[in-house]
């Protein structure tokens, strides 16, 4: 039988012990602060494993040859678009516009395919061509077509399960130059931005596409042509995105908006996917409130957003960014139309490089991927003396102004899309 003085004892101790078990799960969540990632293999849906635009890859060809790396294979037939390709195993899945249609493709690492589908209509207004990209979820594809027609395929035969029109569903309107989200999968949700008068954004059932949660609106808030990113920060699961005029955050599990801020600029043409690393999160829009960093910091509401600087030259429409090694890594468009590396926590430019326009780049083995807009590829290297070009060539026989596909890099491949084609090259190091 316990003593009275020892129930004591426990009893004083309880809330000392209370306390660390607190610090311990303050801890624990700090530490699990991140980008979320997929839990699919390759690079199963846009800009990667985790949305960032980096690849964990190592061994790759540190410099290229002269007229580039080798180029294994070619695909053509694909059809106008920007949409680059996401890998999954041995299966690749990329969309085009074949005349009416907007057409998803399902090929084998080697460049032969498998099937092809329609997800309905093709977009035929300012600047034609398939948006986005499509995302990879337990032997399921989901796409986003221009019109907002949300498709859920069979990842081995191309069969549709279910499709719903998000317009229709939440009451919002297509843009000036359509929708272009690349989906996020996140557990058993599909993501979605449809904005307008009856949500923000939204998250769908990935088994049968109905509504679990959704976003109240903010005012009526349009959609832009901007992708979400998913991470974990002060032990809430948060989904970043930006929509017309606001960079913005919900809470993943329930929808609950945690901040806006400013993302305005004349043509609601916020394009570039937010980033987030290390407790930071960036947005960028042109014309308007360029390159902005905030901190992201717990308060009793939630979670809150304060701005730590701005960098005017950063003006990037459809490259994004990737931050590695404290350096952000972007272009800009309309003031300085080169590439730039941003120190992260300061927002200094540290490197210029006016070795190619603007465009969009991933990072891998320490080494900087760029396809600008003109079709040129570069391999750059962040060093002491600025950015050096350690190789590049070009996908077009003449220059180009809209070679807009990200790059995409896995199992030692660099995969490059303009229009018609998709390009795979070996930039594995023998």
């Amino acid at each position: 039988m316990r003593s009275r003085h020892t129930r004591e004892i426990r009893y004083l101790m309880r809330p000392a012990i209370m306390s660390l078990l607190l610090a311990g799960a303050i801890a624990a969540a700090t530490a699990a602060d991140g980008l979320i990632p997929s839990p699919e293999p390759g690079w199963p849906q846009w800009r990667g494993p985790r949305r960032d635009g980096i690849s964990d890859e190592k061994g790759l060809l540190q410099t290229w040859p002269q007229g580039g790396p080798e180029l294994l294979w070619t695909i053509d037939g694909l059809g106008k678009g920007w949409s680059c390709p996401i890998i999954v195993g041995d299966r690749i899945y990329i969309t085009g516009d074949i005349g009416d249609d907007l057409m998803v493709f399902a090929f084998n690492t080697e460049g032969r395919r498998q099937w092809a589908v329609k997800n309905g209509a093709s977009w035929k207004k300012s600047f034609p061509g398939a948006r986005a990209c499509c995302a990879f979820s337990d032997g399921r594809v989901y796409n986003l077509n221009a019109h907002g027609r949300l498709a859920c395929l069979d990842a081995v035969s191309g069969k549709e399960f279910w499709a719903v029109s998000i317009l229709d569903e939440f009451g919002g309107k297509n843009i000036t130059w359509a929708l272009s989200e690349c989906l996020l999968v996140d557990g058993e949700r599909v993501i979605v931005t449809p904005g307008g008068k009856k949500t923000l954004i939204a998250a769908l059932d990935k088994r049968n596409g109905e509504v679990v949660w959704t976003t109240k609106p903010v005012g009526d808030e349009q959609p832009s042509y901007c992708s979400p990113i998913l991470f974990e920060q002060n032990g809430r699961r948060v989904i970043s995105n930006c929509s017309g005029t606001l960079g913005f955050a919900v809470d993943a599990d329930s929808g609950e908006l945690l901040w806006t801020v400013p993302l305005e600029n004349r043509f609601a043409t916020n394009v570039s996917t937010p980033v987030y690393d290390a407790g930071f999160i960036y947005y960028v829009t042109p014309y308007g409130e360029h390159g902005r960093q905030y901190r992201l910091t717990a308060d009793g509401r939630g979670i809150s957003a304060e701005h730590v600087w701005t960098n005017m030259l950063l003006d990037t429409v459809t490259g994004s960014g990737v931050v590695a090694d404290g350096i952000l890594f972007t272009s800009g468009y309309k003031k300085s139309k080169w590439w730039f590396g941003v120190d992260w926590k300061t927002g200094e430019t540290k490197y210029e490089s006016k070795d190619f326009t603007t465009g969009a780049a991933i990072y891998a083995d320490n080494r900087l991927y760029c396809l600008d807009e003109k079709g040129d590829v570069g391999l750059l290297e962040a060093g002491t003396d600025g950015l050096r070009t350690l190789g590049r060539f070009s996908l077009a026989d003449k220059p180009v102004n809209d070679a807009w596909a990200h790059p995409v890099l896995v199992g030692g491949r660099l995969y490059l899309r303009y229009h018609d084609k998709l390009l795979c090259y070996s930039v594995k190091a023998p």
